[in-house]
């Protein structure tokens, strides 16, 4: 059955802002001084897409004893240092939100990460202008008891901000968390896989594409099938 949609909500990092990679080499660094020499490589593997609270308790777990009790602030406080020097806009990342406006649509910006990554991300980025007042982070969900992703509530809050209902909703994500998240929250999911065939993601639910420069035209695509 076709769906109305008519709310597409982003992720921040690996989709809009090309980010992933600095953020690995940061929190390899971190856990590299507590004591778990994890590479940048299998700290992506690892925990692509999850929150520093779901890393900081895979730490703890590893090593058997509790991290600092600030060893997150201390963590975002890295990684927006570094995001706000060396943070880029994927390509394709502004034509895609503009082309999302012009096709009528309204949209939001759902992440793990905290509002102060993101402010960094996005001015570094020279996407700001878009973007401001419509983001959402998971830190907003723990501190009302909920959780990020993989859990639906991010997008549930994202969506109920916007005032419509999940099923009118398409997801732009890249890691399986946030498919995950999105399918639980049952909204329709396009997996953005640029260095793969984005198998892993289709198995989860997504329907997987390969540039963000596409977007427009898969949401064209998926407006035609509406009327």
């Amino acid at each position: 059955m076709p769906i109305d949609f008519r709310l597409v909500i982003f992720d921040c990092d690996g989709v809009l802002i090309d980010s992933e990679a600095l953020c690995d080499r940061v929190v390899s660094a971190e856990l590299h001084s507590a004591g778990w020499k994890l590479s940048p490589a299998e700290c992506h593997r690892r925990f692509l897409g999850l929150t520093f609270a779901d890393i900081q308790q895979a730490a703890e777990t590893q090593l058997h004893r509790p991290l600092d009790p600030d060893w997150i602030d201390h963590l975002v406080h890295r990684v927006t240092k570094v995001m706000a020097a060396e943070a880029t806009a994927i390509p394709g990342a502004r034509e895609a939100l503009q082309a999302t406006t012009a096709l009528g649509l309204r949209f939001r910006v759902a992440s793990n990460s905290s509002h102060a990554e993101m402010a960094a991300k996005f001015a570094r980025a020279g996407l700001s202008d878009l973007v401001n007042g419509r983001i959402h982070s998971a830190y907003d969900m723990i501190a009302q008891g909920k959780r990020g992703k993989p859990a639906p509530d991010l997008f549930l809050a994202a969506a109920a901000a916007e005032n419509i209902p999940p099923a009118n909703c398409v997801v732009i994500e890249d890691a399986l968390a946030g498919v995950q998240a999105a399918i639980a929250a049952e909204m329709t999911c396009l997996a953005f896989s640029p260095e793969t065939d984005g198998t892993h993601l289709r198995q989860a639910g997504a329907i997987p594409f390969t540039s963000m420069l596409a977007l427009p035209d898969l949401l064209r695509a998926l407006l035609l099938e509406t009327t």
